[in-house]
């Protein structure tokens, strides 16, 4: 698996007000989501692993070679950035052609670049629609257009930015199954998401962004149990676990099915 690590990373788009602060963070293989209020600093952070803005200080290592001696081209064949809005990817006027722009931009043949589009196209299903026009689909359509066109690059890391706003429960659950099918290919996949439930439900490892900050970090169970942090962060913790406290379930269950698990199990008597 690739690794990225981040060292004393700060950046600020006006001198006056940094924007990232002393970020130290390292991707290892757990899935790792990154959540936090607007104005975090989440997307200039992605930005900044894309080579999209360079640091003001500190390094971006990628397996141990500092990004700021790469070239955009070169680490966009290591890592694939699925924007939260789909149509600042979008320009082709055909499915299959947009989702073949990243793969021949990297190198691949034109022949590669196909097979790997239709491959990516049925992962997130939307096999049968490559003549179509992107913009004739709807948005949660369009998003899994965006996401195909990563997914045929083949990127060793994988960033996403808000995958699932605008998307139903059949659309998350493409979404859920992707990421955990490039967690088992040995890639890295890191997700910044505003959906506490997803990000309790599919992701090992929380790390929590506040004012520029990391402000936790960790495994996911354990970052959501901390409620009081995370409303320094004004984040909420997942429905799930709020019911189970309710209820007096103890544990700090995560999703609906450990609770629904609780739940049926017959009540212990005290000894």
């Amino acid at each position: 698996m690739s690794k990225l690590e981040i060292e004393k990373l700060h950046f600020a788009y006006d001198k006056a007000t940094p924007v990232i602060k002393g970020i130290d963070l390292k991707l290892d293989n757990r899935k790792t989501a990154i959540i936090g209020q607007n104005g975090s600093g989440k997307t200039t952070f992605v930005k900044l692993l894309k080579g999209l803005l360079r640091p003001d200080s500190g390094r971006i290592l990628l397996d141990g070679t500092d990004l700021a001696t790469m070239t955009v081209a070169q680490i966009a064949k290591r890592i694939g950035l699925v924007f939260q809005n789909p149509d600042d990817q979008i320009f082709k006027s055909t499915v299959l052609d947009e989702v073949m722009v990243g793969p021949l931009n990297i190198g691949q043949s034109m022949d590669e670049a196909r097979a790997s589009s239709r491959a990516a196209l049925a992962r997130v299903q939307l096999a049968g629609v490559e003549q179509v026009n992107p913009y004739d689909l709807n948005l949660a359509q369009r998003k899994m257009v965006a996401l195909a066109s990563i997914l045929a690059m083949d990127t060793p890391i994988v960033i996403f930015d808000e995958p699932t706003m605008g998307q139903d429960m059949a659309g998350k659950a493409i979404i859920k199954k992707v990421i955990e099918d490039l967690q088992a290919e040995g890639k890295a996949v890191l997700c910044i998401l505003h959906d506490m439930d997803f990000a309790a439900a599919v992701f090992e490892r929380v790390v929590v962004f506040s004012q520029g900050h990391l402000l936790l970090e960790g495994d996911a169970r354990e970052v959501f149990s901390q409620k009081e942090r995370l409303q320094q962060a004004y984040l909420d913790q997942p429905q799930a676990m709020k019911i189970a406290h309710a209820l007096g379930i103890p544990g700090n269950l995560l999703t609906v099915e450990e609770v629904e698990d609780a739940l049926a199990r017959p009540p212990q008597l005290p000894k």
